[in-house]
């Protein structure tokens, strides 16, 4: 699609029914083409579309199989090796493990394809805590705990474009909402943060969730939406709704009317609180951050595992018998299948495809798909040839956030790059498509996959302009990367789900291993599930050897 500039922005922004971005008569600006990268989804659409049959062209035998290399399937790979089981495959879909923690290069510069940074994990979160001292991003120094600041997300770390100007922070400041607003959304804000300290106090919300306590609070909180409870708790400052809608969005997918009351309480009172302004605690966490995000999480946990970790097969079919596990996969090198066996096998796969190539799902994983939805979402990186022009206010940050935005605004690939002279640099949008009711999330799964790139890019370029009018000026390339499936929303009762219970106990020749046995989507709740599955998987066969 080489048109100008003009006629491509101009009539893209009519069709999706937005304005034409400012500056479109520039002389000479022309922007450039933009592209699908990343996954394949025709790869995982065969299964949908038409399964592989036949006979296997090859058999493979291992002691343990580990099906999906994101982080849940690495960390029950690297568990599964630190308990002693060498003769291991990991089977993945795609020519690159780390699921939604990949990354990409611009022209030599680092960025992410997803999930971009992790929050310095809690003491529930003992696994992670002690992988990230066995590589050396945390130590322990006369009994208090140190990372290493190199990895430490840089200041400035936040800011928000909101009246024309930037802000520090990402809580939308009294002082710039209209003079009428000011008084009550102060009041909320602080009665908010109250009750988000009620509701966490005794450690009611922890990551990861298993090590919380469920009771008749927590249930009652997840059996309603988060909108409702705003409301009945009258939190109806447009700031602070504008606030807890976009944290949801940032975390889960969707907006706050999708997800439950108990998702919304435990965005806040399972990391950082919720501070009001003024409040002398209301410095957030650190977060541990890198130019390509948490690929470089996913590279480190993907290094030992050398050759066992097989990338571009397509599971197809998974069969438990008696004594073993068969696992058939169609290889895209090969264009064949082949057949995998093995006594000890962890599913580290969504639910949903779970579903699709076990050969006699269980009953507690249909009753989870009945519950479950996926949000789709769209990450675009812009390659810039130098810094943006800058709005007034707070100076450019790691994330930079608009509001009102239906984006979730982006980070500077750069922001970490201890050089302070100005260059190339590259700015990736994160766009969340679950929307407010599961509807809009299918109409958006749809277009996602049938809309052009050229649209999407327009779109996303439309709604920085308002605080960045010459950033047609400055892009040079633009790389999308889409996820119809990205992360478990959620939803009212699918935390507190029985059937979610009793997928995670396992089995005695299956375990599963993801993050959507928690209901949602995040590093420290993937990697306990992988880490869980693959120690039961390891102490499964140290019996069966010694039986």
């Amino acid at each position: 699609m080489n048109l100008h500039r003009r006629r491509w922005l101009a009539g893209s922004a009519a069709l999706i029914g937005l304005p034409a971005l400012p500056g479109c008569g520039r002389r000479g600006a022309a922007l450039p083409e933009a592209r699908w990268i990343g996954a394949s989804h025709e790869r995982g659409h065969r299964l949908r579309d038409a399964p592989a049959g036949g006979a296997p062209a090859q058999v493979h035998e291992a002691d343990a199989l580990v099906l999906g290399a994101g982080i849940a399937g690495l960390a029950a790979a690297r568990a599964l090796l630190r308990g002693g089981v060498d003769d291991l495959r990991v089977l993945e879909l795609e020519d690159m493990p780390g699921g939604n923690s990949r990354g990409h290069r611009m022209d030599g510069i680092a960025c992410p394809l997803g999930a971009h940074y992790l929050p310095v994990p809690g003491e529930p979160a003992v696994e992670v805590a002690q992988w990230l001292e066995e590589i050396g991003l945390r130590r322990s120094e006369a009994g208090r705990v140190v990372y290493d600041e190199r990895h430490l997300c840089h200041s400035p770390q936040e800011r928000l474009f909101l009246d024309g100007r930037w802000h520090d922070g990402l809580l939308p400041p009294v002082e710039a909402l209209p003079e009428a607003q000011q008084a009550a959304t102060r009041a909320q804000y602080r009665r908010f943060a109250q009750r988000i300290g009620e509701l966490g106090a005794g450690g009611a919300f922890r990551l990861p969730t298993a090590r919380a306590p469920w009771g008749a609070a927590l249930a009652a909180l997840d059996a309603t939406s988060f909108d409702a409870w705003l409301d009945r708790e009258v939190f109806d400052a447009p700031a602070l709704r504008w606030y807890l809608d976009y944290c949801c969005r940032d975390d889960y997918g969707a907006a706050s009317a999708q997800v439950s009351a108990w998702a919304g309480v435990h965005y806040f009172a399972s990391r950082h609180g919720f501070h009001a302004p003024g409040e002398e605690d209301a410095e957030r966490e650190g977060v541990l951050t890198w130019p390509e995000g948490n690929a470089w999480l996913a590279q480190r946990l993907a290094a030992p595992l050398g050759d066992r970790l097989r990338g571009g097969l397509l599971v197809t079919r998974v069969a438990e018998q008696r004594q073993q596990v068969e696992v058939d996969t169609w290889s895209a090198a090969t264009q064949r299948r082949e057949r995998w066996v093995a006594p000890q096998v962890v599913l580290a796969l969504p639910l949903f495809v779970a579903a699709r190539v076990l050969e006699s799902p269980p009953e507690a994983l249909r009753e989870a798909l009945a519950l479950q939805r996926h949000a789709p979402w769209l990450v675009a990186n812009l390659r810039l040839d130098g810094p943006l022009a800058d709005r007034p206010g707070a100076a450019p940050s790691w994330d930079n956030v608009l509001y009102g935005s239906r984006t979730l605004g982006y980070v500077d690939a750069s922001h970490q790059r201890l050089d302070p002279r100005p260059g190339p640099t590259v700015l990736t949008v994160y766009h969340a498509l679950g929307g407010r009711t599961a509807q809009e999330t299918l109409a958006a799964r749809r277009s996602l996959l049938e809309r052009p790139a050229a649209a999407w890019a327009a779109e996303l370029l439309t709604e920085l302009a308002p605080a960045h009018p010459d950033l047609p000026q400055r892009v040079k390339a633009i790389d999308l990367m889409r996820y119809g499936h990205a992360m478990s929303i959620p939803v009212p009762g699918l935390r507190g789900a029985p059937a979610l219970q009793a997928l995670a106990e396992g089995g005695r020749r299956l375990q599963y291993a993801h993050a959507d046995l928690s209901g949602y989507s995040v590093f420290e709740e993937a990697f306990f599930h992988g880490h869980r599955a693959g120690t039961r998987a390891a102490a499964a066969l140290r019996t069966r050897s010694s039986a």
